[in-house]
């Protein structure tokens, strides 16, 4: 089970927290800063995949109990994209390479949504964000990766707005994540 996801920009800003388990919003503020010091200073070199901090694994632990001990969060999954930190803290029943492929199909359905996406489309259009990864993850379970489902039922909600300003190439966008480009995959 996905237990949260979380997206932050290089400054540890989150651009994204989307929590599946309920926690409480002390704990949830102050994990949402130690994994984004834990994941920012691992060099490039190393593997994307983390255990996870004492502090969520033993508040997973008082507050519920009565959990089996293969549904409680013990790892964190993430990618560094450009200037985008992609994360996901899950259950041991997880497979982490199919954390890091979904990750990828997200990443990917986000700039074909928003055509060269870019960290301000993030920012200012976060009902596309939320809507593409409730198309891929329901309630912490995955439902969907098909790049193309994923895209086409967000744009049948018709929750993806268009960029007046700033068309084309250039910006901040994800280096790298242009339609024409050969190298889609430039993060770790």
């Amino acid at each position: 089970m996905i237990n949260a996801v979380l997206v932050f920009n290089n400054a540890g800003q989150p651009r994204l927290t989307k929590f599946y388990t309920q926690l409480e919003t002390s704990v949830q503020q102050r994990l949402i800063s130690e994994i984004f010091t834990l994941v920012a200073n691992r060099p490039n070199s190393a593997c994307n995949f983390l255990p996870l901090p004492p502090l969520l694994v033993n508040s997973s632990k008082s507050s519920t109990p009565t959990t089996p001990h293969n549904d409680t969060p013990s790892l964190v999954t993430y990618r560094h994209y450009a200037t985008l930190y992609f994360i996901v803290i899950s259950t041991s029943t997880e497979s982490p390479l199919a954390l890091l492929d979904l990750i990828q199909v997200f990443v990917q359905a986000l700039d074909g949504l928003f055509e060269n996406v870019c960290e301000l489309d993030l920012i200012f259009n976060f009902e596309t964000l939320h809507a593409a990864l409730a198309e891929m993850i329901v309630g912490g379970v995955v439902v969907e990766t098909q790049l193309d489902k994923v895209i086409e039922g967000v744009r049948s909600q018709g929750t993806v707005a268009k960029r007046p300003v700033n068309e084309g190439k250039g910006g901040m966008g994800f280096a790298g994540f242009g339609r024409g480009d050969g190298n889609i995959w430039a993060g770790r």
